[in-house]
């Protein structure tokens, strides 16, 4: 397919919000509540301490906030930090082709919108066009490209970013060409860093530098306006199958936000299954570590590729372990972020019990799938095939499970009124003169 960044460039500059259905609006203000609600509840982990001890000696003028804290900084600066710190917790929104889709672009937009002024409906409309392009991005090359060791929610994220923020600034379609031209050119982030304070980096990035893309592309800076698929573009360099077909097919006659999965659990999302079956095990038989003797589960092939870490030795080692996943929900009935701790992994019970668990590959089963299978030492086995964990797309978490979330999450950040007038802005998005309050509402 010719000339695919234009057409994507012009779809996004032509979009109009009165034509954004209501469910898809309304889910943008669900997935802002659970973007606010990762990037306070890992605005004080140690990832974002360094982070921010790192960039602030060079920050600019104070333009946006950093979620969670009282820092203030320019805008770029801010996005990295606000992407890093939302993606950190491993707790933010997931799509099926693994890609994490508010962690790019909610930074850039609500930095914009702090630093400039904009509606929530115009922030809305620009979140539900970012998270468009970098799913139909992502799935143009999807899976070869994950499979060669990318890490998609960075480099698809980027080009979320660009557009949504190109979107915001009022970019004319050659302009937006150039921002998701510069997106291709600087687009990245290897699954090699999973499990390291390097992971939340990519969509830290993916937000600050799409929107220094987009600013560029507003002042004229050009690039190619192919940047998706000539040779030596993003489709073909970066991936063995490139679909330029993913990217323009129905477009407007269905919304990608729509496919969207929250996470119960702070960990990957393939390891949900798993999670699910022990926690339902565990209560419905008053299960206690001691009494196990073994645990055997079986998993489709991509969840011992992204969490086959046997031994975790840090908790962001911890959310890439279903050893680990499995061990601490039996022991502690739960799968939030306290359970993905330092303090959790290096538990002694916790820790005993991960060297009894067993995990094998079905192939015939779907990555959020699992089978749970805990011998104990009476002699019983029991079992829990789960088919729809809890978060997926058949089993989502309603608009009360995201605010249950969102408060447990944000409770140790913000006091009890905040977070209220925080959540009530999350949901009246589309209805705010002003977008910048949400981000000056979450501040610590």
């Amino acid at each position: 397919m010719q000339d695919i960044t234009k057409t994507l460039a012009r779809r996004v500059v032509e979009s109009r919000y009165e034509d954004m259905p209501a469910p898809v609006l309304h889910e943008a203000s669900r997935a802002l509540l659970n973007w606010c609600a990762c990037a306070i509840g890992g605005s004080r982990h140690e990832t974002v301490e360094r982070a921010l001890a790192a960039v602030t000696p060079f920050a600019g003028p104070a333009q946006a906030g950093v979620l969670g804290r009282r820092e203030r900084m320019d805008i770029l600066n801010a996005a990295l930090v606000n992407g890093i710190s939302s993606h950190v917790l491993d707790f933010d929104d997931t799509q099926a082709e693994a890609i994490h889709p508010s962690s790019p672009v909610f930074p850039a937009l609500l930095a914009l919108a702090e630093w400039r002024g904009f509606s929530g409906a115009e922030l809305a409309h620009a979140f539900v066009l970012g998270v468009e392009v970098e799913c139909r991005v992502g799935r143009s090359v999807f899976p070869q490209h994950y499979d060669a060791g990318w890490h998609i929610t960075g480099t698809a994220g980027i080009f979320g970013a660009a557009a949504a923020a190109g979107k915001l600034l009022g970019l004319d379609a050659r302009q937006m060409a150039w921002a998701l031209g510069m997106a291709a050119t600087q687009s990245a982030g290897l699954r090699e860093m999973f499990g390291s304070m390097c992971k939340c980096l990519h969509p830290g990035r993916a937000a600050q530098n799409g929107l220094h893309a987009a600013l560029l592309a507003r002042e004229g800076f050009t690039s190619s306006e192919q940047g998706l698929e000539a040779k030596r573009g993003f489709g073909h360099v970066l991936s063995s199958r490139f679909d330029p077909s993913a990217i323009a097919d129905g477009w407007g006659a269905r919304y990608e936000l729509s496919s969207n999965m929250y996470k119960p659990f702070a960990c990957g999302l393939v390891a949900h299954g798993v999670i699910d079956g022990c926690i339902q095990l565990r209560d419905e038989h008053a299960l206690r570590a001691g009494l196990i003797e073994q645990i055997d589960l079986k998993v489709a092939p991509l969840v011992l590729e992204l969490m086959g870490k046997t031994a975790p030795r840090t908790g962001l080692e911890g959310k890439f372990s279903v050893f680990h996943a499995a061990a601490v929900a039996l022991v502690h009935g739960a799968g939030g972020e306290a359970q993905f701790s330092d303090a959790a992994v290096l538990e002694t019970e916790v820790a005993a019990l991960r060297g009894r668990v067993r995990a094998a590959i079905d192939d015939s089963l779907l990555w959020t799938q699992a089978h749970v299978a805990i011998r104990l030492r009476d002699g019983r086995t029991l079992e829990r095939h789960v088919a729809h964990p809890l978060g997926s797309l058949e089993r989502p978490m309603s608009d009360a499970d995201l605010e249950q979330k969102f408060h447990a999450l944000t409770g140790g950040v913000l006091a009890a009124p905040e977070r209220e007038r925080l959540a009530r802005l999350c949901w009246a998005l589309t209805a705010l003169p002003d977008a910048g309050v949400i981000a000056r509402a979450a501040v610590s």
